[in-house]
């Protein structure tokens, strides 16, 4: 079994989406890319970003790929929303596009009741015009490497879970 690489925008639910479906396909693990960048540093995603800056982040990102290529299988992996430029993407198995504009995505985290911290935890989007403006640039990026794009809007997590796994054959 190949692995499924959940790709898209930061705050589009990739963590939530790719639980969902390891709770329906009990033969595969869920991971996370950010998590592993945070356990093989041993400090935050934040952390990492104000003291050495994205570059550094990127190349944490390339090297987390690597390793994924080597060491994964049968998993449901979810990505930052910058890990699509990685160069072996492809290489690391089927990649799920969750798409939904950035409105809906920016109000999907606002209505979260701890939307604070889960802002908090991503540091690209502090800026709301920035982020936007990283959003249009993202976007048609997204939809290049994609093998399978799903639209979120409107759904569930676990709707969301079982439209991908009824997609993707593998």
């Amino acid at each position: 079994m190949k692995n499924i690489v959940l790709i898209g925008f930061m705050g589009v639910g990739k963590g939530t989406v790719a639980r969902a479906m390891v709770k329906i396909d009990q033969k595969r693990f869920a991971i996370d890319t950010d998590d592993l960048i945070e356990s093989f540093e041993n400090r935050k995603i934040k952390e990492i970003f104000e003291n050495e800056g994205e570059e550094y982040f990127r190349k944490l990102e390339k090297r987390t790929a690597k390793w994924i290529q080597k060491s994964v299988k049968n998993s449901i992996i979810s990505t930052g929303g910058g890990f699509f430029k990685v160069k072996n993407i492809k290489k690391l198995g089927t990649i799920v596009l969750l798409d939904a504009k950035f409105e809906y995505i920016l109000g999907q985290i606002l209505s979260y009741p701890n939307a604070e911290r889960k802002l908090a935890k991503r540091p690209l989007f502090n800026d709301k015009e920035r982020a936007r403006e990283l959003y249009d640039k993202r976007r048609p990026k997204y939809l290049e490497v994609a093998d399978v794009v799903i639209d979120i809007e409107g759904k569930t997590p676990q709707e969301i879970a079982k439209e991908i796994l009824k997609k993707v054959k593998i």
